[in-house]
């Protein structure tokens, strides 16, 4: 049997297809990938980051967008969703100003379905933003975040925090987000939600 070679779309295909469909996807490299729905611990975590972020924010020159923010990475050509996106400054938009092309902070809720994709692939893509300081992948099922941070010479740096006790700090907005209020009503180490 010969394999069927898949079809190439365009970028410009893609995001008119994007800007009518009811369903999200990203696109990389020609291809088109359907997003799947999430599971409601990742809505809570989703939700939970982007209401505290939000609020440390009120009155600040960074905002937070939630998940449906779409982002570009020009050099790559990845289009993808985070789960949620700061941009501090002004936001930077394409020419139909929805999808955003500056984030200065991505972060990540790692579901088992794309957590190899988030740590890998598309955090190689998201590496080539100028603009971008921090990244962050956050558990499901534990209390744990990873948190990449830009160095001056280019690099990242890894740092981790786990526990309920303690706090992911997000230095582009000079906030120390407590695990616990990422965790709210999320069961995570076997502990039920709260």
């Amino acid at each position: 049997m010969v394999a069927q070679p898949v079809p190439y779309t365009t970028p410009e295909e893609y995001l008119a297809a994007e800007r009518a469909a009811e369903c999200k996807s990203e696109y990389l490299d020609g291809q088109i990938y359907a997003m799947a729905g999430a599971s409601p611990a990742h809505n809570r975590i989703a939700v939970n980051v982007i209401r505290e972020v939000s609020l440390h924010l009120k009155g600040r020159p960074c905002e937070a967008f939630a998940g449906d923010m779409r982002v570009r990475v020009e050099d790559t050509g990845l289009y993808a969703y985070p789960d949620a996106t700061i941009v501090c400054g002004k936001a930077l938009f394409d020419e139909h100003g929805d999808t955003l092309l500056n984030p200065t902070a991505i972060i990540e809720i790692l579901s088992p379905s794309t957590m190899a994709w988030d740590r890998g692939v598309k955090a190689e893509h998201y590496r080539r933003l100028d603009s971008l300081r921090e990244y962050l992948l956050i558990a499901q099922d534990r209390a744990y975040v990873e948190r990449y941070v830009r160095q001056a010479d280019g690099s990242w740096k890894l740092w981790e925090a786990r526990g309920m006790d303690v706090s992911v700090r997000i230095d582009a907005v000079d906030l120390d987000l407590p695990l616990a209020d990422v965790y709210d009503r999320v069961e995570v180490d076997g502990a039920p939600a709260v």
